[in-house]
């Protein structure tokens, strides 16, 4: 893998640290629910914490990418629950997320999977790192990922990954699937954005270090 990074690293420049209009690329943005032990699924800590509040944040989220990115197991969750959901479910404050998240493209890095694949999904094929710093030449809004399992930390070790959004939920879970699990090797972070709920939900954006600008 940090061959492969490498070989990346050698075609971008680093981003700029100065002032300056950056190269016109969409940014590759993480966003994952966590709590504070680290612990990202099973989620079945998030309705205790309910809150309208956070529905125009989600809303926005999405409304600022035109594509989603996943990896097999969250695309096989996705793909069932929200295709048999319609705009009547969405909650206030959210109008429009449904419709959104099941119209717009999705891009799958499996190498289990195999095409055709459904909910509007196209198959990676080849070697993710340079799929994504391709589609991230490509004129559009964010590309958008949820959870941070195997394929989101290959892409954050690449410098393919320009923000990290973590919704951070108070309470300890003990047991469970650990953010970024079994990964090595990762860069450090940035906070550059914290927005606090009255539910006592944080959402910490960060941005890693090792962000690279692909020409």
């Amino acid at each position: 893998m940090m061959a492969v990074a490498n070989t990346l690293l050698a075609n971008v420049q680093q981003q700029p640290t100065g002032k300056g209009k950056e190269n016109p690329v969409r940014k590759v943005v993480i966003s994952v629910y966590s709590t504070l032990d680290g612990v990202i699924q099973p989620i079945d800590w998030t309705g205790h914490y309910a809150s309208p509040e956070h529905a125009p944040l989600a809303r926005q989220q999405i409304f600022e990418a035109d594509a989603l990115l996943m990896g097999r197991e969250t695309y096989e969750i996705f793909a069932t629950s929200w295709s048999a959901r319609s705009s009547t479910s969405d909650q206030p404050g959210s109008e429009g997320y449904i419709d959104r998240i099941n119209s717009m493209p999705k891009y799958v890095a499996s190498t289990t999977l195999q095409e055709p694949l459904a909910w509007n999904s196209t198959l990676i094929k080849g070697d993710v790192v340079q799929s994504v710093a391709e589609l991230k030449r490509q004129p559009g809004l964010n590309l958008l990922m949820y959870g941070a399992g195997p394929v989101a930390s290959t892409l954050l070790k690449a410098g393919l990954v320009d923000e990290i959004q973590i919704w951070l939920y108070p309470v300890l879970a003990g047991d469970g699937v650990r953010i970024f699990t079994g990964a090595g090797d990762m860069p450090y972070l940035q906070l550059r954005d914290t927005n606090r709920f009255a539910s006592g939900v944080m959402i910490l954006t960060y941005e890693p270090e090792n962000r690279v600008q692909v020409q």
